[in-house]
């Protein structure tokens, strides 16, 4: 696994232990932080996915606002804690990370919810996905 993907990783454990546990996102990365610290093997995936987490927080209305545009008939409440979490991280990397292919970031996301989340969820995040990368664009 590399080092990107183990950081989308633990930027998932993050947002998705904020969301379920209905706390800070700051609150959830310092305890990330602080694991972080104690654990040399997570050192080198914590600065990117800081820098996930920190996307995330910074744009994230702007984020929110294009899942509920593009998620025809769901609204944020009603997704998979975790399907919100991937398609924060797979926003953020295509809108806000030109280090990051667009094609590559769609991958991880739907890889990640393939392993983690429902039979319905990778083509749905995908389909997200594609289409704010495909209108990035014109739409930003």
């Amino acid at each position: 696994m590399s080092a990107r993907t183990k950081a989308r990783k633990r930027a998932l454990d993050v947002l998705y232990a904020a969301d379920v546990r209905q706390i800070s996102i700051n609150e959830s990365l310092a305890a990330e932080a602080a694991r972080a610290l104690t654990e040399p093997a997570r050192e080198a995936s914590w600065e990117y996915a800081r820098e996930i987490v920190d996307g995330v927080v910074s744009h994230g209305y702007e984020i929110d606002e294009l899942i509920e545009t593009y998620a025809k008939g769901w609204t944020l409440g009603r997704m998979p804690h975790v399907d919100r979490a991937l398609l924060r991280i797979g926003i953020w990397e295509v809108l806000y990370n030109d280090d990051v292919p667009d094609n590559v970031a769609i991958a991880e996301a739907v890889e990640a919810a393939q392993s983690m989340s429902t039979d319905a969820s990778a083509p749905f995040i995908n389909g997200i996905l594609a289409k704010i990368a495909q209108t990035k664009g014109v739409a930003h």
